[in-house]
């Protein structure tokens, strides 16, 4: 841990694991309601709920330790990187004092006391403690651009800028230095110096959704509505679905508004910056960082959209629903980034089975906006997944029939329906939805999965669907469903051996699967391997069948499987298999180049 863990604590810490862990538990399987009665208990359970992301019960825990050593800096620390982390700006304030008087060169702290001067007017005093923060290359690049805009905020702008000319010769910062060069001359009005930087950034191929709003509101600002409307459009091209914020700026533009520039103050630039480098660290998977940059950009600007959708979607990683939708809900109505965030909180109210309220919230959704397709896409999701497919099917047909032409990207809408339809034992309704995603998309493994093998379990359409199949494991070759399904197509075919080869590589792709497991034991008995049958059969048992399944893989253990047909069926089916191998013969060597 950083500065160390007192030796007293280290030496005793393994002695606290029995006031947290049940003997013989896994740490998965902490009990992390149980109240420690010891400072080293305390410790330890605090460690575990915050790797566990609860951390309402890590700031109660380590306060309990606080409590019995409230001089220990490794508590201290922990604690208030854990109030950070939580938002709770009074317990870290607190924290954050007394671990200076014992810490003093902790980056954080000195970082937080920074922003806590600049929040009271105390420019000076964030000054120092920002320069003092800068200990790394992520600290020295946070600490130029947060001093340049507590310049701003003296509106001594040449000083912002020579603060981020010392950062300009370091390849790794360019993109963030020539970012907030732009937003700090158009602050201080110089149009020609923020067009230059913003002409910069695009023309390095620097195009992100920031960059091109602030671009955009940089020229409409300044009466330039055609760059504007370019930047946005091109930026529109490039992305699979417009962004809301993107969409909105538009409206505004072609309704004859005109907007402000994107950052228009220093406080704001200032949470620009924790902003900026807490999605990018995220990105690069330095969640836990990146986390407090976005609450400090947060401690700044308490409804910043788009630093609370970022939070939000680190909490959905960590699967911490509710606690993502608590953000999302601090999101102003008024923003364009409101309505998207209403289907996010509708998949983490399924995520946590409250179906009926998410159901019930994109209805409403859909009231409000009828022709709005990812409201009815995430209602038929949302069905689909908890096996209510007749209500599924009937969303997608709504999307379907207000398509307009079917394109191919409309694929994805014919095979979910389709798929609703075979679970309903609706084939021919769901054969015509699966062929018609083919025809859209022929490309796509999980529809040419589907199809063939749904023909292969009625035994129809063999030729296509072998075909189709072979080419969902060509493009997807490491997907244990679908090696699965060649596997079992060639099970149906009576082509045993190859089964047992596809299945078992479906197994080691897939082997939690109760369905796949049960297949190779099916394969397995087929060619005489019974006893390693029976284990793939036991294994599907543990691994939690449907229960319609569970009497059948029973029986199968018990006796086995029964025999095949009769001879003369055997021996037509072997036939059958050796004219298919004479086929490919000829057909391979009709490709071989002639003489």
């Amino acid at each position: 841990m950083r500065n160390g863990l007192s030796r007293r604590l280290v030496m005793c810490a393994a002695l606290g694991l029995c006031l947290v862990w049940r003997p013989g538990a896994a740490p998965a399987q902490t009990n992390l309601s149980a109240e420690p009665a010891s400072l080293f208990g305390s410790y330890l359970a605090g460690r575990l709920a915050r790797g566990h992301h609860d951390l309402a019960k890590a700031s109660r825990f380590y306060g309990r330790a606080l409590e019995r050593d409230p001089d220990n800096t490794a508590l201290l620390t922990q604690a208030f990187q854990t109030e950070i982390l939580r938002g709770n700006w009074d317990r870290a304030g607190k924290l954050a004092d007394l671990l200076f008087l014992k810490e003093p060169n902790d980056r954080l702290v000195r970082m937080f006391l920074g922003l806590r001067a600049f929040k009271s007017g105390n420019f000076a005093a964030a000054d120092s403690q920002l320069e003092a923060a800068a200990f790394s290359p992520i600290g020295e690049l946070t600490a130029a651009l947060a001093r340049a805009w507590i310049k701003v905020a003296d509106s001594n702008f040449d000083t912002a800028f020579a603060r981020l000319d010392k950062m300009k010769d370091a390849d790794w910062a360019r993109f963030y230095i020539t970012y907030h060069r732009a937003l700090i001359a158009d602050v201080a009005g110089d149009t020609r110096k923020a067009r230059g930087s913003y002409d910069r950034l695009v023309r390095e191929g620097m195009r992100t959704l920031r960059v091109v709003m602030a671009y955009a509101q940089h020229a409409a600002h300044h009466g330039d509505l055609k760059l504007a409307k370019n930047v946005l459009e091109r930026l529109n091209r490039r992305s699979p679905s417009p962004h809301p914020l993107v969409v909105s700026l538009l409206q505004d533009l072609k309704g004859g508004k005109k907007p402000d520039i994107l950052i228009a103050t220093a406080n704001d630039g200032l949470a620009e910056v924790f902003y900026g480098l807490g999605h990018t660290l995220i990105g690069e998977g330095n969640v836990e960082v990146g986390a407090i940059y976005l609450q400090l950009a947060l401690y700044l600007k308490p409804r910043f959209p788009l630093a609370l959708v970022a939070l939000g979607n680190v909490y959905e990683v960590q699967k911490r629903y509710a606690d993502a939708n608590d953000v999302y809900q601090l999101i102003p109505a008024a923003s364009p980034l409101h309505f998207s965030v209403q289907i996010s909180r509708a998949f983490n109210l399924n995520h946590i089975n409250r179906v009926e309220e998410a159901k019930t919230l994109l209805e409403d959704l859909h009231k409000q906006r009828p022709r709005e397709v990812k409201v009815l896409d995430a209602l038929g999701f949302i069905m689909r997944g908890r096996k209510r497919y007749a209500e599924a099917a009937v969303y997608y047909s709504k999307i379907i029939s207000q398509l307009g032409r079917v394109e191919p990207k409309h694929w994805s809408y014919f095979y979910s329906r389709g798929v609703c339809y075979e679970r309903l034992k609706l084939w021919p309704k769901a054969e015509a939805d699966l062929v018609k995603a083919v025809e859209l998309s022929p490309e796509q493994p999980a529809v040419l999965n589907y199809l063939g093998y749904s023909w292969v379990d009625q035994k129809r359409n063999l030729t296509k669907a072998m075909a189709y199949i072979s080419k969902a494991v060509q493009l997807r070759p490491d997907d244990g469903y679908i090696v699965d399904s060649l596997g079992w197509a060639h099970y149906r075919l009576g082509n045993f051996k190859d089964a047992v080869k596809h299945l078992e590589r479906a197994v080691e792709l897939k082997s939690e699967d109760p369905v796949i497991n049960d297949h190779l034991g099916d394969a397995l008995w087929r060619v005489g391997r019974k006893r390693e049958a029976r284990f793939q059969w036991e294994q599907a048992l543990k691994l939690k069948p449907e229960p319609e399944e569970i009497a059948k893989i029973k029986r199968k253990i018990e006796v086995g499987l029964p025999p095949l047909a009769s001879p003369r069926l055997q021996r037509k089916a072997r036939d059958g298999r050796r004219a298919a191998r004479l086929r490919r013969g000829k057909e391979s060597m009709a490709r071989q180049p002639q003489p």
